[in-house]
């Protein structure tokens, strides 16, 4: 079962559900996006860190909210939200959209899910449909049309004007193309999943070349590009996540799997896609794949640290970025430079948090410069190996590697 699979089983069993005794409050503070497409929840800026699923097993919900993450996918069902709330995770259902041809059964069955939940503490968006351009092996075709999401939106929306709207794309079609469906979408997304072994056999979502993006750049570092092409398509106003990889492609298979083919995202490379995200401006992640992971595999101990890790300092993640006077200077490792170092700084208290990335496959060496404000700088990644001085931040970056200081 593929994600699109997976939502519209959710959203086909919501139709079966009773409607909600409970009267929607006309006066519930709204969820939208802040000016720069933070999400604002009820008031407070809100970083977004969340699932599509979790391993199966009986704890992994517990565990995920542990972990620090806060959103997760539920089936329609206010027993789902109920168990959501309980732990302090925010919840989003898909609804699909309304066929023109059979309007009237898709608006009940959309009113009937809305009116289900709209009133749950727990609720934080709804989604329509996933990936609605992408047709596998045929470019060319739109799987659903832009009329048919927006359409459908206008109508959520009369149901419902406190929850936003969330729309997640795949990683192909031009920006104009996408923003045709910016109508129906208060959050937009894109899911990359670069981690993909060589030689991989032929399966849904992947190019003829094995490839899943779509970019001249097939490394780790496409997940920040897909981060820039997404803000493009959105604007400066609309919430931009990026959607990222919890599994390993070749157990999406539903048989024949060749274990040799099985990839997982290791902690490194988890840690980096996640704060390339964060230094290209995305308001959130979510993460895709955990149902088809094994639970003794090494990727949701991963996860839950690197998750971990963003969430210790999620208020200053939503917080808007500091611009700081960094001149970046860079010294020889006996590599060429290609994409180099990616940084942007947030505030943290009284202090700022400096997140920065290196983008190349190669390892860097550099200096930041024109950090003279700043009296001292502490590791926030475990890493101690730079060197500080009078307002220069000297560090040597291994291939696609992460650091996080907190300069005071």
């Amino acid at each position: 079962m593929n994600r699109r699979q997976f939502l519209r089983t959710t959203a086909l069993a919501a139709a079966a559900l009773p409607a909600a005794t409970a009267t929607f409050a006309a006066n519930t503070p709204s969820i939208r996006p802040d000016h720069d497409g933070m999400l604002r929840v009820r008031g407070k800026r809100e970083f977004i860190l969340g699932l599509y699923q979790v391993p199966k097993h009986d704890s992994a919900l517990r565990e995920a909210a542990e972990a620090g993450f806060n959103l997760i996918n539920r089936s329609a069902a206010r027993a789902a939200y109920d168990e959501a709330h309980a732990l302090g995770l925010w919840g989003w259902s898909a609804l699909g959209s309304i066929v023109p041809v059979n309007r009237a059964e898709g608006e009940s069955r959309i009113r009937k899910t809305i009116e289900t939940l709209r009133d749950h503490p727990a609720l934080l968006f709804w989604e329509t449909e996933d990936e609605p351009t992408f047709v596998w092996k045929e470019p060319m075709k739109q799987r659903v049309s832009a009329e048919q999401i927006n359409g459908t939106a206008a109508f959520i929306r009369r149901i419902d004007p406190v929850h936003p709207l969330y729309l997640n794309h795949s990683p192909t079609n031009l920006v104009p193309t996408l923003q045709a469906y910016n109508p129906g979408a208060d959050i937009v997304a894109t899911d990359i999943y670069p981690v993909i072994p060589r030689g991989i056999r032929e399966m849904y979502a992947l190019w003829p070349d094995g490839r899943q993006g779509d970019f001249l750049n097939d490394s780790l570092s496409q997940v920040g590009q897909y981060a820039d092409k997404m803000r493009a398509v959105a604007g400066p106003q609309r919430t931009v996540l990026t959607v990222l990889q919890g599994f390993a492609w070749e157990n999406l298979r539903d048989k024949d799997r060749d274990p040799a083919m099985v990839l997982y995202p290791s902690e490194a490379q988890l840690r980096f896609m996640a704060w390339q995200s964060v230094v290209h401006g995305v308001n959130g992640i979510v993460w895709w794949g955990l149902s088809y992971t094994p639970s003794d595999a090494p990727l949701w101990k991963d996860l839950r640290t690197v998750v971990g890790e963003l969430s210790k300092v999620r208020d200053a993640l939503a917080a808007p970025a500091v611009k700081l006077p960094i001149k970046l200077n860079y010294h020889d490792t006996g590599h060429s430079l290609d994409r180099g170092i990616e940084w942007l700084a947030k505030p943290h208290g009284h202090d700022t948090l400096l997140i920065a990335v290196n983008a190349d496959g190669n390892p860097v060496d550099v200096t930041f410069e024109g950090l003279g404000r700043y009296k001292s700088v502490e590791s926030r990644s475990g890493v101690t190996s730079f060197t500080w001085t009078k307002g220069s931040l000297r560090e040597r970056f291994e291939p696609f590697g992460t650091r996080v200081w907190k300069l005071v």
